[in-house]
């Protein structure tokens, strides 16, 4: 396959921290055109900007992830602003959102920290990338709300919650999930998105295709999730590599 463009990715994790500039240099042989590089705090939004930097084919987003809004300074708005700011291939605010899948963590602090990132985004005419976890009601309320243009990332939910996403005239992105035997529910949900609102991505190092399930992933691995879309879409893997290429450098604004 040729033109893959995984529209989120991870290469700040520290899973890539042994060999991350071998296989950012041979990605693109491996038939990776575009990589979008999503953050989950400050410091990843700022490894982010120097990796986009040093590599022609990749472009950040810099933001803050639910989970990490305990640990992010107050001043963190005006931060991100500043290194977006200086750094035109910074192209999304996120991921940003919410996650109640664990105990503990401050609900109403997530809530505040996803409405000042949209906010931003507004401000700054930008695409925001949206994880949601265990949330949908307080998700999709607050996206109605503030209807951003962008993505609900490695989105497992159901049609229904898909068809509500579109409405907002968002894009969906799906992951290596597509690919599992219990993935019923994110087929059915795929099935919904026209292929114009269709985004490939990986969440790597996470969320590996069959038959990688379980090793760290890459974004030659979109392959593999592209072939099962290909087929419930009724299109051939390249066909479809092409399309969600294009969307993915419509949404981010890349020429």
């Amino acid at each position: 396959m040729t033109g893959i463009f995984d529209t989120h990715s991870h290469y700040a994790d520290s899973a890539f921290d042994e060999d991350r500039e071998q296989v950012l240099r041979e990605l693109p042989g491996k038939g990776v055109k575009l990589v979008m590089l999503a953050a989950s705090g400050m410091e990843d939004s700022a490894e982010n900007s120097r990796l986009s930097k040093e590599y022609d084919y990749i472009y950040a987003a810099a933001g803050v992830h639910p989970e990490s809004v305990d640990e992010t300074p107050a001043d963190y708005i005006g931060r991100l602003k500043d290194m977006i700011a200086a750094n035109e291939k910074i192209k999304a605010v996120g991921e940003i959102g919410l996650d109640y899948h664990y105990e503990g963590y401050d609900r109403e602090k997530q809530i505040r920290f996803f409405r000042e990132q949209l906010e931003l985004a507004a401000e700054l005419d930008m695409p925001v990338i949206v994880h949601s976890r265990d949330a949908v009601e307080d998700t999709v309320e607050i996206l109605r709300e503030y209807r951003p243009k962008g993505v609900v990332h490695c989105f497992s939910g159901s049609a229904e919650t898909a068809k509500e996403i579109l409405r907002l005239g968002m894009y969906i992105g799906f992951t290596g999930v597509l690919t599992f035997k219990n993935a019923k529910k994110a087929l059915k949900a795929l099935a919904e998105v026209p292929m114009d609102r269709l985004l490939m991505e990986t969440d790597c190092p996470y969320m590996a295709p069959e038959p990688f399930r379980g090793r760290r992933c890459d974004s030659s691995m979109i392959a593999y999730t592209a072939a099962k879309a290909a087929e419930i879409k009724g299109m051939t893997t390249q066909e479809l590599i092409d399309i969600t290429c294009r969307n993915g450098m419509t949404m981010y604004g890349i020429n």
